[in-house]
């Protein structure tokens, strides 16, 4: 075959589709399994295992807001989780272990759209900051707590029966759990700054709880509590709101530290401010004049004062009045001598126009 006829060939080949392409396209159409398509979406069967998602939900996720963090919130909850074991041991008469899974940020209407039903969802008011918070407990530990105060068996899972609302009792010995839980939670914020948190009431309808509205931001903390076999989880939500008032508290990196305050700044500061030249002068006497005289004025003419020439004179710096004295001549020069000390007050008024100038 020559050359031009090998080329018709090929030509005719790739118009038609023939040869190894075909291949190559029904290699093309092979679908794609569920697992390759949650991979792709970035999309898992478990939502709460904290992984950074990838895919369509990430570029979800970019579209959120990001919140600032507050380090002292981190060791405000930290010492929750070590002061809630000992109240809860003494509560429920059981081993109790509490950890801490993680903090978030989150809109307040994608965590009410969140909350996995059946749950109590307790609202409390935080009296110092006055506003509210959510504390949702799920059903495994509503279910955990009533068989352990109930006397249920250890080893054996808690009994459960799904499809029908709480009862009278389940409600009020969660309620009492709730109340062990903000009670330990005051006092983890004791070291940092006074807050009583309350039980105001408890919902079962995640939309009968709604304290903020659904843009808002809130921190979400996710507590695990566990006993021996049985537990669930516990999540605290805190609109930013409500932490708005101590806000510059939870910035501290540690417990104690203080913002706003450098003293070799202030040091420096005050060094400058003594070292300040203001203007300082010596008024023997003020008088008001209309603006057409004062533009009539000519060489030789003559200003009659109040003053006698012996009166003394009024030493000002500004509008601030500072002292008098009485003027006289020390060696070449006019002097003038102070007769009384600045008083407190004219110093504060003076050094504010030190900071100004």
């Amino acid at each position: 075959m020559s050359a031009e006829a090998a080329a018709a060939q090929a030509d005719k080949d790739w118009s038609t589709g023939e040869g190894e392409a075909p291949a190559a396209g029904a290699e093309g159409e092979r679908i794609l399994n569920q697992d390759e398509i949650d991979s792709l979406l970035g999309f898992g069967l478990n939502e709460d295992d904290g992984i950074v998602r990838t895919g369509v939900r990430a570029i979800i996720n970019s579209a959120l807001v990001s919140y600032e963090r507050l380090p002292m919130l981190e060791i405000v909850f930290d010492r929750l989780v070590r002061l809630m074991p000992t109240s809860l041991r003494n509560f429920t008469s059981d081993n109790v272990e509490v950890s801490l899974d993680n903090i978030s940020s989150i809109r307040f209407g994608d965590y009410l759209s969140s909350i996995p039903l059946p749950a109590i969802i307790a609202v409390f008011r935080a009296e110092q900051l006055d506003n509210f918070g959510l504390a949702t407990v799920d059903s495994n530990l509503i279910y955990s707590i009533v068989d352990v105060l109930l006397g249920g068996r250890r080893g054996a899972a808690a009994t459960r029966v799904e499809g029908r609302p709480y009862t009278t009792i389940e409600r009020v010995l969660v309620t009492r759990m709730i109340e062990v839980v903000l009670k330990d939670a005051s006092q983890a914020f004791a070291p940092l700054t006074e807050v009583d948190f309350s039980l105001d009431r408890i919902e079962t309808n995640p939309r009968f709880a709604a304290i903020a509205r659904p843009p808002n931001a809130a921190i979400v903390v996710k507590l695990r509590i566990d006993m021996e076999d049985r537990g669930g989880k516990l999540e605290l939500l805190l609109p930013y709101a409500t932490l708005e008032p101590i806000r510059k508290m939870l910035l501290q990196q540690f417990m104690g530290e203080k913002f706003g305050r450098d003293n070799i700044w202030e040091g420096h500061l005050a060094s400058e401010l003594w070292a300040t030249k203001l203007e300082v002068r010596a008024v023997l006497d003020e008088m008001q004049q209309p603006l057409r005289k004062m533009l009539d004025l000519k060489v030789g003419d003559t200003l009659m004062l109040d003053a006698p020439p012996d009166s003394p004179v009024l030493l000002k710096c500004g509008a601030v009045e500072l002292s008098k004295g009485r003027v006289g001549r020390m060696g070449h020069s006019l002097a003038v001598r102070v007769e009384r000390p600045i008083s407190q007050a004219t110093q504060h008024a003076v050094m504010k126009l030190g900071g100004k100038s």
